[in-house]
């Protein structure tokens, strides 16, 4: 039998309140697993990228769109009465300036014994069209994603300008256009673009290449959260294998790692046995989301037996990010799933 894996992997929020109370309990109950760690986005950030609506509606570039049917918040935005496409600009978007604090937090736990001295500070980004997307009535998403992904790309400079390299990790959440590479959702990045697969790739090499190469760069294949639920099952681990391949293959610098998640209900070598074609570069590692509450250390285990049958070193991680957990309890014992399923 195959050895447990000695890796996990945080995607991103943690469901804690507040970041020091985030580095000291997960310092604590995973110590060495650990090779990279985030604030845990607590706060307005819990929600992934629901904060950023409030920064689009104060935009003077935009206007809401009461007529088209409205996001999950509020109504979607548009290009304000006569703005043009090239008019659009965008000021700070927040996540440097959290990331700086944060990375105060992550030096004294450091300082203080909580956390492992060699893990990097992990800033996890959701992509611009994520964003704009989910926000823009679809008309205007081509006219206002390249000034919000212009903004992103400032922010990714400053984080790097402010924090030193070999304490960093940049993750790309990839949640639509993962879903859109599926094929079988049509999605509003499958209806944007006639070539969407093309379109999803140069945007996450133009993300990707102005990082730093002594930064770490990873990638967080999503397949959605929305109350706590897939937007869609992928049928096996295909699609994502496929997709790394391509971001590998086209990404000219170091990529540090791949996050893939694992439906609770697949322990069977169907879903795993994609992961045969997983064509990584040396220094890439693989995490997948096979930890799961509802059945514990036991479940998460049957996973990591099926998949080490095809892939055989990986680490572990949940599906998604963990800020939907209400309590502190929950939280806790998710990260005692991923120790009871690793070894130190």
């Amino acid at each position: 039998m195959s050895a447990l894996p000695d890796r996990v992997h945080l995607v991103g929020t943690i469901g804690l309140d507040n970041v020091p109370e985030t580095f000291r309990t997960v310092g604590e109950m995973l110590g060495s697993r650990l090779r990279r760690v985030p604030d845990g986005e607590p706060g307005g950030r819990r929600l992934w990228i629901s904060w950023q609506y409030p920064l689009l509606r104060a935009n003077p570039y935009l206007q809401a769109d009461r007529d088209s049917r409205p996001t999950f918040i509020g109504p979607n935005v548009r290009l304000g009465e006569g703005v043009k496409p090239e008019e659009v600009r965008f000021g700070e978007l927040g996540y440097a300036r959290e990331a700086r604090a944060s990375y105060l937090d992550f030096l004294a736990a450091k300082r203080a014994g909580s956390l492992p001295q060699g893990v990097r500070f992990q800033v996890s980004l959701p992509t611009p069209l994520a964003v704009i997307q989910a926000f823009t009535r679809p008309d205007d998403v081509k006219a206002i994603e390249p000034a919000y992904e212009a903004a992103m790309l400032r922010e990714v400079q400053v984080i790097c300008d402010s924090i030193p390299h070999q304490d960093l990790t940049i993750q790309w959440d990839v949640c639509g256009e993962m879903v859109a590479w599926d094929g079988r959702m049509k999605n509003g990045v499958v209806t944007l673009f006639e070539d969407f697969r093309g379109a999803i790739i140069d945007r996450l090499v133009r993300l990707s290449e102005p990082i730093p190469a002594d930064v770490e760069l990873g990638f967080h294949l999503c397949y959605g959260d929305l109350d706590a639920k897939h937007f869609i099952d992928p049928l096996d681990m295909g699609k994502m294998v496929e997709l790394a391949n391509t971001l590998s293959e086209r990404i000219g610098r170091p990529i540090a790692y791949f996050h893939m998640p694992v439906p609770i209900d697949r322990s069977d070598d169907a879903y795993f046995a994609p992961l045969e074609q997983l064509k990584l570069k040396p220094g890439t590692e693989l995490y997948l989301g096979c930890v799961h509450a509802a059945d514990g250390a036991e479940g998460t285990k049957k996973r990591i037996a099926a998949a080490q049958r095809h892939y055989p070193a990986f680490g572990i991680a949940t599906e998604c990010g963990m800020g939907r957990n209400k309590t502190a309890d929950v939280v806790k014992n998710l990260l005692a799933i991923h120790a009871a399923a690793t070894e130190a």
